[in-house]
């Protein structure tokens, strides 16, 4: 089978019950497609209209036209933007042999005869018919793409989107609707590479998880930290390493040494051993924060190759709202999960200090330095799909 290119649009509605984290859990660990790329954004009404198009003039066999219309009309009413207030909407690209057709059967179908909770829509969508047939009330959950793999239209489908993408910025700074402008409350998340090694429903849960915040998502992306960022971005935990675990490990050493040699250190034998075996240790420990972030080992690595993309994955996401920094810092616990009090992210699925599933900026001053090393505002899931079509 040929590797497709296929997407899943999570709706305003569902965004705005925070059911984000639990569509994306069945995603990641019923499809066994690879996430690569994420990102959110406010639908203009020209998308809106272009892309209820589309739909509409779907030549799918396997979708009836009623429901096409149903779908194209949800788009028309619930993307747009009213009365000078944007939506939400999210959209997930995935990557695999028959991409498409996967997504489709783990979403649902549009009017599920029977709900059985399978499928994505079985569980979060709703349509309410009337008793003459006509429809009362319809909430789909997520779209995924309407035209079949390999057709032409389903490219121009692909690289509307990504046109579209390549042209909003990454992080939502219009006003959303029901909201008030708080653009300079915002904190950065990021998922870390542990929750990426194979396909599971973890990504998911600690969205969910986060949602109990009440904070809004305004920015998301898959991204790789170069060996350069990492460096840049943990190289205040260097000191603080240093001045935590270098004197605690000279003062080790000079223990081991007495014991082991039978004789006696001066006291300025633990300095001398704090400064040389305690430091390098303390380095160490930077140097595997590095490489658990990046993939790349410092000092491993050519220079000319330092601010390539890393070689494992994480999510980044943006919070915004009153209070950020404290409330995501809350759910997700403190940074030793054996520390960590239970219902945290970091206690339910944190290992060690290191692979603690996620990171969260610790006040505005630092997201906003964070943001800017690892190009919040960047995302280049249009590029993406453009260079798949090449």
């Amino acid at each position: 089978m040929a590797i497709e290119l296929s997407y899943v649009l999570i709706t305003p509605y569902t965004i705005q019950k925070s059911r984000t984290g639990g569509i994306i859990a069945r995603l990641l660990s019923r499809t066994d497609l690879e996430l690569t790329g994420a990102k959110i954004f406010a639908p203009s009404q020209e998308f809106t209209d272009n892309y209820s198009d589309i739909i509409k003039g779907t030549n799918d066999n396997t979708c009836s036209q009623e429901a096409l219309n149903l779908l194209s009309d949800y788009v028309k009413e619930n993307f747009a933007p009213h009365k000078g207030r944007y939506q939400r909407v999210i959209m997930l690209l995935f990557r695999g042999e028959n991409a498409t057709k996967i997504l489709t059967e783990v979403v649902g179908h549009i009017k599920p005869e029977i709900r059985t909770g399978e499928t994505i829509r079985d569980t979060y969508s709703d349509y309410v018919p009337n008793r003459d047939g006509s429809v009362r009330y319809f909430e789909p959950a997520v779209i995924t793409a309407p035209n079949i793999p390999g057709t032409d239209a389903f490219r121009k489908e692909m690289l509307f989107l990504a046109n579209y993408l390549d042209s909003t910025p990454n992080i939502i700074d219009l006003p959303l609707l029901l909201t008030e402008d708080d653009s300079n409350k915002r904190t950065l998340v990021i998922i870390k590479p542990d929750n990426w090694r194979y396909p599971s429903s973890r990504p998911g849960n600690i969205i969910d998880m986060l949602s109990r915040t009440g904070l809004r998502i305004v920015g998301c992306k898959l991204y790789r930290m170069s060996l350069d960022e990492a460096l840049e971005f943990y190289g205040p935990v260097k000191n603080a390493l240093r001045e935590k675990l270098a004197p605690k490990i000279g003062i080790k050493a000079k223990e081991i040494i007495e014991k082991e040699l039978k004789i006696k250190l001066q006291e300025n034998d633990n300095e001398v051993l704090t400064n040389s075996v305690g430091i390098r240790f303390a380095d160490d420990q930077f140097s595997q924060i590095v490489e658990f972030m990046s993939g790349l080992r410092p000092g491993q690595v050519p220079e000319w190759q330092s601010s390539d993309p890393g070689k494992v994955k994480c999510m980044v996401l943006i919070y915004q709202g009153e209070n950020a920094v404290n409330k995501i810092r809350d759910v997700l616990g403190p940074t030793d999960p054996t520390k960590a009090p239970g219902g945290t992210i970091r206690r339910e699925f944190g290992t060690d200090v290191m692979v603690n599933t996620a990171h969260a900026s610790d006040s505005f001053e630092n997201a906003k330095r964070e943001m800017t090393i690892i190009k919040a505002d960047r995302n280049i899931i249009g590029g993406i799909i453009k260079d798949f079509y090449k």
